[in-house]
This record gives C-alpha cells, sequence and structure tokens, in this order.
C-alpha cells in the first residue's frame, strides 16, 4: 500500500520542477517527463498535476495516452481539443475536460486564441481498472458556482452517483473560490488528499499558503482567506505500489 507521509505535508511553488520552454511555461507537483523522483510518483492514485500556461496559437500536437484518467480545468484562456475518436471541444475558464484514455487514445491540446495566454491544470488519476473504452466529456462551470464552497465537479465514489463527471477510479475532485470565507472538508479514513492553491492566498489548518503551493494531508482541512483564493482538492484511494 502507498505509505502515507506526514498527515499536512506542504510543497512550495518553488519546490516543483519547471520549465519554460518557450510556448509552454510547466511546473510539475509529481514526477513528469523529463523530471523524475522516486520519492514523488504520486499521492495514492494521484499521478499528475501540472500548471501549464501555453502561448497564443500554440500547444500539444497530437499525441498518445492510454489506461489514464485525466482532468483538465481551465484557469484563463480557452482549451481546444480534438482527438482520435471524434471529438472537438473548446473548454473556457472554470471549466473542466475529461479523457478517460482506456485501452488508447491520441489527441492534440491547443490555445484556442491567438491573442491571449491559455492557463489551465492538468490531472492524471490511475484507474480502477486497465483496458477500457476510451470516453470523453467537457463541462462548462461559472466560478461563481464554486463562490465559498466546495463544487464537486468529478468524480468515481459510490456516494456520488449524479455529479458531471464520473471517473473510473474511487477518487473525487472539487474546486473552490473563496472570498473571504472559512470552508471545511473530511476525509474518510484510509484516504488522501491533496489540497493545490491556483490563484491567491490561504491558511489550511493553521499554514499559510500562496499560489502554486500544495498540501498532501489527511483527515481534517480547514482553509480560510481574507481576499479570494482558488483552490483544487483532491479525495483518492491508496494504491498497491506491489500491483
Amino acid at each position: 500500500m502507498t505509505t502515507k507521509a506526514p498527515l499536512f505535508s506542504v510543497q512550495r511553488a518553488s519546490e516543483r520542477y519547471c520549465a519554460d520552454h518557450g510556448w509552454l511555461k510547466t511546473c510539475h507537483s509529481f514526477s513528469f517527463a523529463d523530471y523524475f523522483d522516486p520519492n514523488n510518483l504520486n499521492w495514492g492514485a494521484l499521478r499528475v498535476l501540472n500548471d501549464d500556461r501555453v502561448a497564443p496559437a500554440q500547444g500539444f500536437p497530437p499525441h498518445p495516452h492510454r489506461d489514464m484518467e485525466i482532468i483538465t480545468y481551465v484557469l484563463s484562456g480557452e482549451l481546444e481539443h480534438k482527438d482520435s475518436i471524434g471529438n472537438h471541444g473548446v473548454v473556457g475558464p472554470g471549466g473542466v475536460q475529461y479523457m478517460s484514455a482506456g485501452t488508447g487514445v491520441r489527441h492534440s491540446e491547443y490555445n484556442h486564441s491567438s491573442t491571449s495566454e491559455l492557463h489551465f491544470i492538468q490531472m492524471w488519476v490511475l484507474p480502477s481498472a486497465l483496458g477500457l473504452e476510451p470516453r470523453y466529456g467537457q463541462k462548462d462551470f461559472s466560478k461563481d458556482e464554486s463562490r465559498n464552497r466546495w463544487l464537486l465537479i468529478a468524480s468515481g465514489r459510490m456516494a456520488h452517483d449524479s455529479v458531471p463527471i464520473s471517473l473510473r477510479q474511487d477518487a473525487a475532485f472539487s474546486v473552490t473560490r473563496l472570498e473571504g470565507f472559512t470552508l471545511n472538508y473530511t476525509f474518510d479514513p484510509d484516504r488522501f488528499g491533496f489540497l493545490f492553491v491556483a490563484e491567491g492566498g490561504v491558511v489550511a489548518n493553521g499554514t499559510h499558503l500562496r499560489t502554486g503551493d500544495a498540501v498532501r494531508l489527511a483527515s481534517m482541512l480547514e482553509v480560510a482567506v481574507e481576499g479570494t483564493g482558488e483552490l483544487l482538492l483532491w479525495d483518492v484511494p491508496p494504491i498497491d505500489d506491489s500491483a
């Protein structure tokens, strides 16, 4: 079983691996691509969290994925997606794109705008089963919908049977935009929590966090903000490293 770190372990924005490719500025919270750290491969079933900024009219050309649950949350700009199973869509701020890669998909991701930067967070979750049929979905949310509450966006947990996006894993993804508010979240026993500060400054369990900071945690979470802050939260199961 994956071993838990301390119940509240902070990763500062400056501690992430970051690279500037000209058209792409990216920071990785976990091992990804050219960045490898055997002690930072995942947190439970959460495998990837990349903070990406893409220049106007630039993007990722067609590339393959398989056996991964991929959620992309757009912070600003417009993300355009095309894939090998016939899907094509554009997602704006507050919107989410979902791809269950299953047996294999090729897709491209581009900045839909020729004038404005695209900023998004892409997250990968290990699926509960391999070799499933690929599928795709997207959903627009206004940022007002997540004001001062946890807005559940994607879940594969049995307790949530009417979420906008259904994951193929016992995991849940929520967002909130806090405005001078305090919000709590309680994790069930043996669950893993991952909090990412997408924007602003907050106090989480008494610790000050800024944009790009993240926390691996369990048990109870309390976040407060005097100004505004946009937060992403994963509730995921452990995984069996020996499988």
